[in-house]
């Protein structure tokens, strides 16, 4: 699936060996002592590699652990390895790596969703029960979704992002991936605080997460909302998600409608101000302090050239739409109009939540889309995110937890709730997720392996399945028999 881009084999199993010394001596363990835990490739680790995906940062060995890391350390967190993603988290797919893509565990034609794909593929794969993913415009929750695991988004400000690389900062959030709600809970708790190292992160107290979870949702008031449900929504997606909500309703929560007009603005608002961002942010990656260098005679064609060799075409795409909106004579037009419209998203949003304690929608329009199939259509692309970017926008949890497999591909399910409120996100989902099945479902790859039985791509190296690919996708573009040649061959 190359779910991961770099594996600690050594480190792993010393650090295993440490914990299981200790678990025999009898000493007090901390909550993640033994646990394995894969972190994205945009997150700091010493002694490990940190790419974010991309050619122009290939090798490069962090000085410094980022806060959530070192959280993990302390907690006795195994850290694995780091795990694939699109390059510097720009996309939907996990197709823009510098790398190579990852497969969905479910359908390894399909995408597991982005940037957290490989985190995503991990856990749902059972390579690691839990994983550090990324959410700027829905990167946790959309590959939780197609990967039919749960996966938080936490308020903007809850969780340190010192040691994250940037994309967007002003959207950028860790947040857990895990297969079960109680599992996330967990990881959260140990994530969040005030980091004095992160000027963003807040100083509010942090709720005993795995402990609220059994309150369930009984009185619990959730909007269901109203633009969420229009077009370009999938009809399986749609029956998927509203049968969660009725679910719901069956549980004890109060149903409700609520109105967000402003909600199809939100993609090009996203757009113009991550790309804006982005385009400050990765002005630091040119030849010079660290990363890759194209050597050149002079100066200026070193740049341009580092640039274009290091990075991938989404990433050039979105650098150049970022540069255009932040130019005189547009920032006010583009830029500085989007900020507006997203000051907007936000109050409708908190408006909404005045009336109930959590909005409802679905967390992507489709079920898990084919390898290939919108590489080459990037508004489509950005499409998948269409009901996660607004999230982002307003600074809000959400979660994701699976709610149907229509034709044996995940669904997710999407709960968003107020500011710094994820006790309340949390117990809803995971009442949702307890009293339904579709946690308990896993791949076919796993249960394969479960019952010892090989898979088919077992000791083939990803390049060799790429390849493989390559040549199927060739061979559909060959010219085909005529209709008539092909009945002759079927009656014979």
């Amino acid at each position: 699936m190359h779910a991961f881009l770099h594996v600690d084999r050594e480190g792993a199993l010393r650090a295993a060996r440490e914990w299981d010394g200790r678990y025999a001596r009898g000493d007090a363990l901390p909550p993640l002592a033994g646990l394995p835990v894969a972190v994205k490739d945009i997150i700091c680790t010493t002694g490990m590699p940190t790419t974010c995906g991309s050619r122009i940062l290939a090798g490069w060995v962090p000085p410094y652990d980022a806060t959530v890391v070192s959280r993990l350390r302390d907690a006795g967190a195994v850290i694995v390895g780091k795990t694939n993603l699109d390059e510097f988290a720009m996309g939907s797919s996990t197709e823009n790596s510098g790398f190579g893509p990852t497969r969905n565990p479910w359908d390894l034609e399909r995408v597991p969703g982005g940037s957290s794909g490989g985190s995503a593929a991990a856990v749902a794969a059972g390579m690691a029960p839990l994983a550090l993913g990324t959410d700027t415009g829905g990167s946790i929750r959309q590959p939780a979704g197609f990967t039919g695991i749960v996966g938080m988004k936490p308020t903007y400000g809850r969780i340190s992002r010192y040691g994250l690389v940037a994309f967007a900062s002003s959207l950028d959030q860790i947040g857990p991936m895990a297969r079960t709600v109680s599992d996330a809970a967990l990881l959260l708790h140990v994530l969040a605080g005030r980091d004095p190292k992160d000027s963003t992160s807040v100083d509010l107290p942090v709720d005993n997460y795995p402990a609220a979870l059994s309150r369930g949702v009984q009185g619990l008031r959730i909007g269901i909302a109203r633009e969420a449900f229009g077009q370009g929504l999938q009809r399986e997606v749609r029956a998927a998600v509203q049968a969660a909500a009725t679910h719901l309703g069956g549980l004890g929560a109060v149903l409700t409608e609520v109105s967000l007009p402003s909600l199809p603005y939100a993609l090009p608002t996203y757009y113009l101000l991550a790309t804006s961002e982005a385009s400050a942010n990765l002005a630091r990656y040119d030849g010079v302090q660290y990363g890759l260098r194209v050597p050149t005679d002079d100066l200026f064609t070193m740049y341009t050239r580092t640039r274009r060799q290091g990075f991938g075409n989404e990433v050039k795409r979105r650098i150049m739409l970022g540069t255009y909106a932040l130019s005189a004579g547009y920032y006010e037009g583009f830029f500085l109009k989007a900020q507006r419209v997203r000051t907007l998203i936000r109050q409708e949003f908190l408006r909404a939540l005045e009336g109930v304690d959590l909005v409802l929608m679905p967390v992507s329009p489709t079920v898990p889309f084919r390898l290939g199939e919108k590489v080459d259509d990037p508004l489509q692309m950005y499409l998948a995110d269409i009901y996660t970017i607004p999230v982002n926008l307003a600074g809000l949890p959400g979660i994701s937890v699976p709610c149907g497999f229509p034709g044996g591909l995940p669904v997710g399910l999407q709960l968003i709730g107020k500011p710094f409120d994820e006790t309340t996100v949390l117990r809803a989902a995971h009442a949702y997720e307890q009293t339904t099945e579709w946690h308990t479902r896993r791949p076919p790859i796993v249960e394969k392996r479960e019952r010892g039985i090989p898979h088919a791509d077992s000791g083939r190296s990803a390049g060799t399945r790429e390849r493989e690919t390559e040549k199927r996708g060739s061979a559909r573009t060959r010219k085909r028999p005529s209709r008539k040649f092909r009945k002759t061959r079927t009656r014979k």
